[in-house]
């Protein structure tokens, strides 16, 4: 496809991929094309198919936004190439629709910190008289059942199983699971209150930023529902309501979460929601983490977007967990340079996906220079003066502190070679519920001494034999520090790993 594929002019081509489609933005309009994939739940394998679904998506969507649905549209193969809306042999169908300015898109927006309140009840605003007015009823109402909720979660789980390790960690995933079926069955009544008093409704289903546009604040245009699947966009109102909440918290936007949710129970007068509101929110995390899972893997090319959609259901999976009250780990390393406390963490990271949060990365970051330029000064010179230590230590916990709080592993790599600086960790934290583990990495000094020769120019640390010696002289060991693993880092890291795995349970 090229400019000249369109039916009016246009200067600017831009192709996004998602998991299901591509999507074609020229200078007027957007045209969608579906993936010839089968997932279980979406199946596009045909171009009749495809077709169908088309004309779905344009049906469903112009009852929120009948002004940019404009039609479904051919694609044909002709001499030069293929072109949209002409005449000839037809080798697919788009979705045709208007273009929404970039600047008003949310997601755009909650990037750049410009959501308001005011942007929150222009939402409320739509979405109240729209799941009113929405179609209920027998057909509907059977996606309100217990079991079909069951079915939809445990797809969830078993569709996730292989990225176990790789995208969450393997106890966040069982305890996830066991949070949602134990959530299920000591709520059969509310579930089946939810569809007596008419909250089951043919709704969305994929409401969040990526499908909301604002042309101003009090303009909004919600868009993109899901047509492959009615398991997924009919449903309690609530699993709607909460996809964009949550959306919301992935954004660290709890304050406008928390509004949003309050505004629409009050304009909606649904005061049950409050009661499902964690259990949804932790099914459409899962949800989300899913997708960056088969986006992830569906990446052919090794690029920085392939890891950045592992990263993002990461921190999707790692939400999930936090709703479904789970307790994050927070790990440790301590100890003197050279003994090993970078090599494990990162060997960690291969079997715990965690925020690593270095000093040596932190201190420089704090002072905007470069992480791999070294800065060799002599100890408690230069940049490691007693006061950048101590705000580099208070950095590092405040980033601690905000990503557990997301339900997010952290690993810590520093010396914390004072008391002072364990105990400010531990009071920085004590506001969000963590599970603390000290890993105190040891070594002789003549094995310090070769690997911070070998080391010089393969590490962000500056620390050298000196640094070293000056550290020992003034470290105080961690006595107070509960639970404590000590390890002899000489030993093979397959040993060292195997004691790091029982020690934190994973």
């Amino acid at each position: 496809m090229n400019v000249y594929s369109f039916p009016h002019p246009t200067q600017t081509l831009r192709v996004v991929q998602t998991h299901i489609s591509y999507v074609f933005i020229t200078d007027l309009f957007v045209y969608k094309i579906k993936k010839p994939v089968n997932f279980g739940f979406l199946d596009y394998t045909t171009l009749e198919k495809r077709k169908y679904f088309c004309e779905q998506e344009v049906i469903l969507n112009k009852r929120l936004s009948p002004e940019i649905y404009l039609g479904v549209v051919s694609v044909v193969k002709t001499s030069e190439g293929y072109k949209f809306e002409v005449e000839g042999e037809i080798v697919e169908y788009a979705v045709k629709m208007k273009k929404l300015p970039e600047e008003g898109m949310m997601v755009n927006l909650l990037k750049e910190k410009k959501v308001t309140e005011a942007h929150i009840d222009s939402i409320v605003s739509v979405l109240v008289p729209f799941y009113q007015k929405a179609e209920t009823g027998e057909r509907v109402n059977s996606y309100g059942r217990i079991e079909v909720i069951r079915f939809n979660t445990e797809e969830n789980f078993a569709q996730t199983k292989e990225f176990v390790g790789l995208a969450l960690a393997k106890y966040k995933y069982e305890h996830i699971i066991q949070f949602t079926r134990k959530f299920l069955e000591e709520n059969q009544v509310l579930f089946q209150e939810r569809i007596d008093k008419g909250f089951i409704r043919d709704g969305h289903g994929d409401l969040y930023s990526a499908n909301i546009c604002f042309e101003n604040v009090n303009k909004v245009y919600i868009f993109d529902c899901i047509e492959f699947n009615e398991r997924f966009r009919c449903g309690d109102v609530c699993s709607d309501i909460a996809f964009l909440a949550m959306d919301l918290d992935f954004y660290r936007e709890r304050s406008l979460s928390e509004y949003f949710i309050t505004q629409y129970v009050s304009k909606s007068q649904d005061q049950g929601i409050n009661k499902l509101l964690n259990f949804y929110k932790c099914y459409r995390a899962y949800v989300r983490g899913k997708i960056g899972c088969f986006t992830y893997a569906s990446t052919q090319q090794i690029r920085p977007e392939k890891y950045e959609f592992l990263e993002q259901a990461r921190r999707y999976f790692d939400l999930a967990y936090q709703y479904a009250e789970g307790i994050p780990k927070l790990i440790v390393f301590m100890g003197l340079s050279g003994t090993g406390k970078s090599f494990l963490s990162q060997n960690l990271m291969s079997k715990l996906p965690a925020v690593y949060l270095s000093s040596d990365i932190t201190r420089k970051r704090l002072l905007s220079l470069p992480e791999s330029k070294h800065y060799y000064a002599e100890f408690e010179k230069g940049i490691y003066t007693p006061e950048i230590t101590e705000k580099t230590y208070k950095k590092m916990i405040e980033m601690a502190k905000e990503e557990l709080s997301y339900g997010r592993d952290v690993i810590i790599d520093a010396t914390f070679r004072d008391k002072k600086y364990r105990s400010w960790l531990l009071e920085g934290i004590k506001e969000v519920k963590a599970e603390v583990f000290w890993v105190w990495c040891t070594a002789e000094d003549n094995v310090v001494r070769e690997r911070l020769f070998k080391r010089k120019e393969n590490t962000c640390s500056d620390a050298l034999w000196d640094i070293y010696l000056a550290q020992k002289d003034k470290f105080e060991p961690p006595k107070e520090c509960s639970p404590l693993l000590v390890l002899d880092t000489t030993y093979p890291v397959e040993t060292l790993m195997k004691s790091l795995v029982e020690f934190l349970k994973i």
